[in-house]
Order: structure tokens, then C-alpha cells, then sequence
């Protein structure tokens, strides 16, 4: 990255059940609480990024949901882009946004991404999950997910999204490689309910035992239903800005730096070599943009959409070896006060998963953290901070992997 670039303000809605708003009355909720954060006005935004990727399925609106709820709140005359990318759909808004800026294209740029997924009929809620995947291939589908964690009879599991399945399949194949256990599994869902207790903006903030967690309802094995992202309402914004636009800015001092936004696709490669897998080599990317490396990783926000994930996904990032990420977190090293905390926030399994605002509001966390404004989630002494938001599912792996790397 050449020109610096910087995150002057970012805004949150609460992560919920908002059955009386809609996408364009949260997106505006996070957008002002921004630019408010930022100390900006609207006039002084040169473009956008909207991230969504329900609301075509639900709603029917198609091709121009950011046109219509940037203009309902005021915005006109600069260029709005729609963003869909699977659940890294907020973190490519913020892609674009940093790039655009960072190109000389614009001075500031807003990033924003918003979620109305809860609605009357919720089959056609869980039936969107259906589309992030090849759909020409559904036979491929269930031969991949055999070949990577074999054949288990789920008649019996609860009605869930096919992702619930897929991280299943990823789940086992990791327990058959490296010995991760269920009580590891559990301990990293336990974890992030904690957190979230302490989020006044998380969907769920009921604190769970690993024991409680284990003998909840359950999914596809090994899952039960508190170790996976529940379906979520809710948007975040994110305001970047380059040289000229920080020095305008009475708060630039609370201004954070991107060090690495890298938003990256899978190669082909043996289902199991996970060496080459999308998010180890967007890390390994994201490292080398920064000149850091995992070692120096204060904060982590990652994408747990279930709680297997983040074991997963911590060791891709580097944080931990191959096969330790399970022990490390039932150790007690990812939790607030441990040597690495890993989702303060309470994660996606807690704080919510808003597809298209997941990755902003991971950002939102991980500023106020920079900041030291986080409260009783507040990490000490923060200086680099991670964000990992990925999602679809191709060839065996996340269709899309972005890492945005933040520092003070």
C-alpha cells in the first residue's frame, strides 16, 4: 500500500430482530452514527460501497438497494456501488472503499453494509443460504462434503441452513486429522457467549457453559445450535479517508491506520492441503502488505460462523499450529485476558451474522479497541488488530477470504 489510508469514523446498529425496520432504516442508523463518529458531514462523502445480499431473495429488490437507501437519507449526485460477495460482502465494500481511496479516486468513502434476513416465512430465510454454493453441482456438493468428514446421518438434526452441513463436514475432518473434541468446540462457543455479554449491540448476551452448549439442540454433528450464527438484522459503516480528508477532521487523532486490506480467491488443490487454503494465502498476502506478521496480532475478530470455525480459522491465520487451536482456546488463551483474544465481540455466534454488515461490524469492534473504547471488552494495549470475513463455499473451502489488517 503506497498512500496511507485511514477508518475515521465507524457506526453499528444493534444485531438483532428488527421485525419493523427494514434495510435502508438500518443502513441509515449505521451511516449517521459514522459519519457522527468521524466528525463529517454528508456533503463531504465522495462516494459509497453497499454491501447487501438478501434482500433481492426476500424482498425482491434487485440491482439498486444502495441507490435507494443512500438517497431516502439524503446522499446524492456521487457514485453508489452494490457489493454482493457471499458473507465477505462487507468486508469487499471496505475493500473498494480503501482502494478507491487509496487510487486518488476520492478523499473519503463510505463503506456500508445492511441485513433484513428475519421475515415472516423464515424457510425462505434459510432457502438463501442454498444459492452460495454451485448450484449447478448439487451432487458435487455431497461428495465433497463426504470426502471431508464422511457419512453421518443427520435425520435427525433440527431444520438449519446447508452451511450448518458444510461446517459439520469441515468440523470432523479436523477431528479426524488432529484430534480437536467437541469439549474444545464448546469451550470456544462458551467463550464467545461471555463475550458478547458485555456487547449492548450482540443479538445474544446470555452467557452459556460449555456444559450447556453440548447438551443444547442439536444440528449437524458435532454442532448444536449455540455453537452457529443465528439468522440477523442489522448494518454497519465504515468511514475511510486518505491524507487530505484526515487533516480536515477535528477527531483525526482517534483515526485508525489500514495497514492490509486483501481480498482473495481459492487455487485448486487436494481437498486436504490445506497449506493453500483461501485464507492462509489472503494471510500470508495481508502479512506481507503490513510488514507484520501473526505473531504481532494484539485482537482478532474472526469469522466464527460456527464455533469450529474459529478454531479453524485461527491456525490458517497463523495464530496458532495446525491442530492447536482447539487446545489454545479451552486453555483459555483466545478469552478476554488471555494472551491472544479472539472475537471480543462475542463473534458471529453471539453478536450476530447480518451477512452483508458482518465484516464492517468486525471492523467496528477492532477500531474501538484500537481506540481503547471498548469498554469491559477492552484488550490492553492494542496496537495491531485482525479481521478475517469470508464466506460462499467452492472446491472444499470459502468461495472468498478477505483480511484487513488495522494498527495505531
Amino acid at each position: 500500500m503506497t498512500e496511507p489510508v485511514w477508518i475515521a469514523g465507524v457506526g453499528m446498529t444493534r444485531f438483532g430482530r428488527h421485525e419493523d425496520r427494514g434495510v435502508p432504516d438500518l443502513a441509515a442508523e449505521a451511516v449517521r452514527d459514522a459519519l457522527a463518529d468521524a466528525g463529517l458531514e454528508q456533503r463531504h462523502v465522495d462516494a459509497a460501497f453497499f454491501g447487501n445480499t438478501t434482500q433481492g431473495a426476500l424482498e425482491g429488490q434487485l440491482m439498486m438497494g444502495g441507490q435507494i437507501a443512500l438517497r431516502r437519507m439524503g446522499f446524492e449526485r456521487i457514485p453508489v456501488h452494490n457489493v454482493e460477495n457471499a458473507c465477505a460482502t462487507g468486508a469487499t465494500a471496505l475493500h473498494l472503499a480503501v482502494a478507491q481511496v487509496r487510487a486518488g479516486a476520492a478523499d473519503t468513502v463510505l463503506a456500508v453494509g445492511a441485513e433484513k434476513m428475519n421475515v415472516a416465512d423464515r424457510d425462505r430465510a434459510m432457502a438463501v443460504f442454498d444459492g452460495a454454493y454451485d448450484v449447478s453441482d448439487p451432487a458435487g456438493l455431497a461428495a465433497t462434503l463426504t470426502a471431508l468428514g464422511g457419512d453421518v446421518d443427520n435425520t435427525a438434526a433440527g431444520r438449519r441452513s446447508v452451511f450448518m452441513d458444510i461446517y459439520a463436514a469441515m468440523a470432523r475432518a479436523h477431528m479426524r486429522r488432529h484430534g480437536t473434541t467437541r469439549q474444545q468446540i464448546a469451550a470456544v462457543a462458551a467463550k464467545n457467549h461471555r463475550h458478547a455479554v458485555h456487547n449492548d449491540r450482540a443479538h445474544h448476551r446470555t452467557a452459556l457453559t460449555a456444559e450447556e452448549i453440548l447438551a443444547a439442540r442439536p444440528l449437524s454433528f458435532p454442532l448444536t445450535v449455540p455453537m452457529c450464527a443465528p439468522l440477523t438484522d442489522g448494518a454497519a459503516a465504515v468511514v475511510v479517508c486518505g491524507r487530505r480528508a484526515l487533516e480536515r477532521l477535528a477527531g483525526s487523532r482517534r483515526a485508525v491506520r489500514v495497514l492490509a486490506c486483501v481480498l482473495g480467491s481459492g487455487v485448486e488443490r487436494e481437498l486436504h492441503a490445506v497449506d493453500r487454503h483461501v485464507v492462509r494465502l489472503a494471510a500470508h498476502r495481508a502479512y506481507e502488505q503490513a510488514g507484520v506478521g501473526p505473531q504481532d496480532v494484539d485482537v482478532a475478530e474472526v469469522h466464527d460462523a460456527t464455533a469450529f470455525s474459529e478454531i479453524q480459522l485461527t491456525e490458517l491465520l497463523g495464530l496458532f499450529e495446525p491442530g492447536t487451536g482447539g487446545p489454545a482456546a479451552a486453555a483459555g488463551v483466545t478469552t478476554l485476558g488471555g494472551r491472544l483474544p479472539v472475537n471480543p465481540s462475542g463473534g458471529l455466534e453471539s453478536k450476530g451474522h447480518p451477512l452483508g454488515a458482518t465484516g464492517l461490524a468486525q471492523v467496528y469492534e477492532l477500531v474501538n479497541q484500537l481506540r481503547g473504547e471498548a469498554g469491559a471488552r477492552q484488550v490492553p494495549h492494542a496496537r495491531i488488530a485482525l479481521a478475517e470475513n469470508a464466506g460462499g463455499f467452492y472446491a472444499g473451502e470459502e468461495a472468498v477470504a478477505a483480511i484487513t489488517l488495522l494498527g495505531v
